[in-house]
């Protein structure tokens, strides 16, 4: 192949991302397949793609290049990004490619890739060789013997891995509402309801938006936003529902509500799947971010467990939960990472895990949470267009950083004043700077702080 005129510009530092039909092109995304099995030596990939319209020509693009490298490819065709991390170590692969663009507009699509073992790739573990790769288009003789093998088989496997999460003795009686979001999550989230019910857990489901359909005519799947999460919140009311669950378009992030369809945010999600994992392990590594950290801190140090701090993003976490032998790591944007998940996030074992931790307690999700939201309320990430933002960052270091008790940097700028504290960090991708607050039994130090830098922070 020649090389291409211009740079790939999908590439972003975690994975693949961009509009289609600017460089986001079906020959494209063959050139990626190609330098992907080159440039890791890979023999077998597995490949599976999201419900988008786009994602099927592009998924075949890759499968394309993959075979003109001479390797075999192992399709799961429509499935979740999890279930590729699942199938890259439990079938021995030696990489694999998702197509999904997630949450993202529908003009968008993009790739998550694997190597062995599931190990993340990004700009400084493999992304960046491939890239450069496609880009040059120098690839070897093309050597045959690659062909396409259908996988989807392999989602029994995984589910019954992830049925394994929750012990069937400790689940109670629950009515869940699940939105798919019209996503991919549907017919996987279903395989993995029947071996719950084969187990004889006893679970009701509600079923919303549960059909795949890329033309998403619920709206792109993404819970996080706020004007997304009002049709599950009233859907968990009409159902008469003890929790819903919503999923984002590939389902590895996922979303909750208590029974009076308020939604959980991830900070305390985080710090409930903490307390799950050290009553099962007490002693356990936890990971968490910098952003939001005292919920998690406070149950962790209770319990008797270690917490570690990781830069944000899926890499990072995953190579950090990997170094410390952590039994969970998890992130206030909704992925969840679990040793015992080849070190992956996954959007289906959480809510296992809180519906479980609801039995033992014989408690409800709002009763589960109340105490942790009084004792450390927080500001939710507040987003900052600026036009500096490096310059918005020193005027916050300058004006607060003498002042703080306690500082890391960990991931952008955090400082602590005994009883309260704040992260602001530079977005990877855009002029953003996202800030962070948290405090002690005080929401109106949450909303006097927030203030406070804001308009440092747009002076």
């Amino acid at each position: 192949m020649q090389p291409l005129a211009r740079p790939l510009t999908f590439f972003k530092a975690y994975d693949i991302r961009g509009r289609l039909d600017e460089d986001l092109t079906d020959p494209n995304a063959e050139r990626v397949g190609r330098a992907f099995a080159e440039g890791l030596g890979a023999r077998r990939v597995v490949l599976a793609r999201d419900v988008r319209p786009s994602s099927r020509g592009l998924s075949q693009a890759v499968a394309r290049g993959l075979m003109a490298a001479g390797a075999e490819v192992l399709d799961l065709g429509l499935a979740g990004t999890e279930e590729m991390y699942f199938a890259v170590s439990h079938l021995g692969a030696d990489g694999g490619i998702c197509v999904t663009a997630s949450h993202n507009p529908i003009e968008y699509n993009g790739m998550k890739m694997v190597g062995a073992g599931s190990a993340p790739l990004g700009a400084e573990s493999g992304l960046a060789e491939i890239k450069a790769l496609a880009e040059r288009g120098d690839f070897a003789d093309a050597r045959g013997g690659g062909r396409v093998v259908d996988s989807s088989g392999t989602r029994s496997d995984y589910v019954e891995c992830v049925a394994g999460f929750a012990s069937a003795a400790s689940l109670k009686p629950l009515k869940i509402l699940v939105n798919a979001g019209n996503g991919a999550a549907g017919p996987t989230f279903d395989a993995l309801a029947g071996r719950l019910r084969a187990n004889g857990v006893p679970w009701d489901f509600v079923r919303l938006h549960h059909a795949p359909d890329g033309t998403f005519p619920n709206g792109i799947p993404n819970p996080m936003l706020e004007e997304n999460q009002p049709a599950t919140a009233a859907m968990v009311r009409q159902a008469g529902a003890d929790m819903g669950v919503a999923w984002d378009g590939d389902f590895d992030r996922c979303f909750f509500f208590d029974h009076e369809g308020t939604f959980i945010p991830g900070e305390y999600v985080v710090s409930l799947l903490a307390e799950a994992f050290l009553e099962k392990e007490p002693g356990a590594t936890i990971v968490q971010e910098p952003r939001v950290i005292w919920c998690t801190r406070d149950v962790v140090e209770r319990a008797g467990g270690r917490v570690v701090l990781s830069k944000c993003g899926h890499t990072n976490i995953k190579r950090v939960l990997r170094a410390e032998g952590a039994v969970y790591g998890g992130e206030m944007s909704a992925h969840h990472y679990f040793r015992d998940f080849f070190h992956c996030d996954s959007g289906m074992i959480p809510w296992l895990l809180v519906g479980e931790l609801m039995g033992r307690r014989g408690a409800t999700l709002k009763d589960l949470v109340a105490g942790r939201r009084a004792a450390f309320p927080s500001s939710g990430e507040i987003n900052f267009r600026v036009p500096d933002a490096e310059a918005a960052m020193a005027r916050v270091e300058k004006d607060y950083g003498s002042r703080a008790l306690e500082r890391d940097d960990v991931d952008g700028l955090s400082l602590s004043f005994g009883d309260w504290r704040f992260n602001l960090r530079m977005s990877n991708t855009e002029p953003l700077l996202r800030l962070n607050v948290e405090a002690k039994d005080s929401p109106e130090r949450v909303r006097t702080a927030v203030a406070a830098l804001r308009a440092l922070i747009e002076k």
